[in-house]
């Protein structure tokens, strides 16, 4: 099987080339990768020692960043090496100072895995959630590396709990440790023998609750805001902007708006600002003479801002649900505010668990959204439970980063 899974990788890498030739995702796939071996050797000598974390994209990321940031500050005499698979998590990434490097991780294949290896070398690796590769994880075994994979998620459907997921199964069986987000994927596990499994849960909500505690001050939405009522809408997409700008230019509530669209191409923001009949007005159109709050509409057409401009929300809605996919509705609930979403939510689980707890909202026509806005702008009692519900449960989700840190701690303690 490791003949044909090493086969495909490297095929996979031709024809991911010939690809790249035509789109303009892949080609930052594809030649990003070219530069992540060089990026090592230069900034990785072979005295250091490296803590390792990888991350597929920006999401997973956002769950392995508290367990990073406390490594930082426990180890300060590691380098920490973070890598993504995904141009979403490196493009955004590469330039911080989250790690000491940054780059892509290779693909795959035996010929990559030898040279990243020998390069990096590893102290400790950590995956992220679904990031299983076999020939990465069998080379680190082989050097007795400790492996963990955390803020894991497995249902029943995936390969390692078929017949044929021998080979999956295998690969799983490299990690020194894995830590689950639920008792389902630890009994999954402890089905095809798995023992090393913690249920510590969700990395994420450790995550934003450490969102609360920092500096979330945004001069222009204070200007913006105006002490009124203010509706937060993050990560829309045409579908959620439809009913969106429905109901802004039928309201006659004094709210103002924020419309933070998940698309940034220039097109698409012109025609939303064209679209929108109260007052408008682009983040990127700001400057000393522009009186914030004398307008209606902001719409944020930049990134980086939006977690931040969540704290000025009295409600907030969360874009994909009529799309592709929900977005973080974790970022809004956090600061105790009501999130409405679209009808498309299932497989998110912490959306599943608030629309049955009654913090987030569903709503699937513009009739259902406009009911929601006017009831939580006219019951401000309503509102505030609405929003405790959020708070509360994400309080008691939090966690998996002591958890998980004290077993890393215990595993770092042996290598000083």
């Amino acid at each position: 099987m490791y003949i044909l899974y090493n086969f495909i990788a490297v095929i996979a890498s031709v024809i991911l080339k010939g690809l790249a030739l035509v789109n303009t995702k892949l080609s930052l796939f594809v030649n990003g990768r070219k530069n992540s071996l060089s990026i090592i050797e230069k900034s990785i000598s072979k005295e250091d020692k490296v803590i390792w974390i990888h991350a597929a994209s920006l999401g997973e990321f956002e769950q392995g960043l508290p367990v990073l940031e406390q490594l930082k500050l426990s180890y300060p005499h590691y380098k920490t090496l973070l890598t993504f698979f995904s141009p979403s998590g490196y493009e955004v990434k590469k330039n911080s100072k989250v790690a000491d490097v940054i780059c892509y991780l290779p693909i795959d294949t035996k010929n990559n895995v030898k040279s990243f290896i020998k390069m990096a070398h590893p102290d400790i690796a950590i995956f992220i959630k679904y990031e299983i590769w076999p020939n990465y994880l069998a080379a680190l075994k082989n050097l007795n590396t400790p492996t963990f994979l955390i803020s894991a998620l497995f249902k029943k459907k995936q390969s390692y709990f078929k017949w044929y997921g021998h080979f999956m199964r295998k690969a799983l069986k490299s990690f020194t440790h894995i830590f689950v987000q639920n008792s389902m994927s630890s009994d999954l596990l402890k089905s095809i023998g798995l023992k090393n499994v913690t249920v510590a849960g969700d990395t994420r909500f450790d995550r934003v609750l450490e969102i609360t505690k920092r500096n979330n001050d945004l001069e222009f939405m204070k200007l913006f805001k105006d002490e009124q009522f203010c509706f937060v809408a993050g990560s829309t997409w045409p579908e959620d902007e439809k009913l969106l700008i429905d109901y802004i230019n039928q309201s006659k509530y004094a709210i103002k708006y924020v419309i933070a669209p998940h698309t940034m191409k220039a097109d698409h923001i012109k025609k939303l600002v064209s679209s929108i009949d109260k007052s408008v007005i682009c983040y990127s159109d700001l400057n000393e003479k522009v009186v914030l709050k004398d307008y209606d509409v902001i719409i944020i057409d930049t990134i980086g801002l939006l977690t931040k401009i969540y704290s000025y929300a009295d409600i907030a809605y969360v874009g994909g649900g009529f799309a592709t996919g929900l977005h973080n509705t974790l970022e809004p609930a956090v600061f105790e505010v009501p999130v409405i979403i679209g009808e498309k939510y299932e497989g998110f689980a912490e959306a599943e668990e608030l629309v049955t707890l009654g913090g987030i909202i569903s709503v699937n026509s513009f009739l259902e959204l406009k009911k929601q806005v006017d009831e939580f702008f006219n019951d401000n009692d309503k509102r505030e439970l609405t929003g405790q519900i959020n708070s509360k449960y994400i309080k008691e989700k939090a966690g998996a980063t002591p958890c998980i840190l004290n077993e890393l701690n215990s595993v770092l303690a042996t290598k000083n």
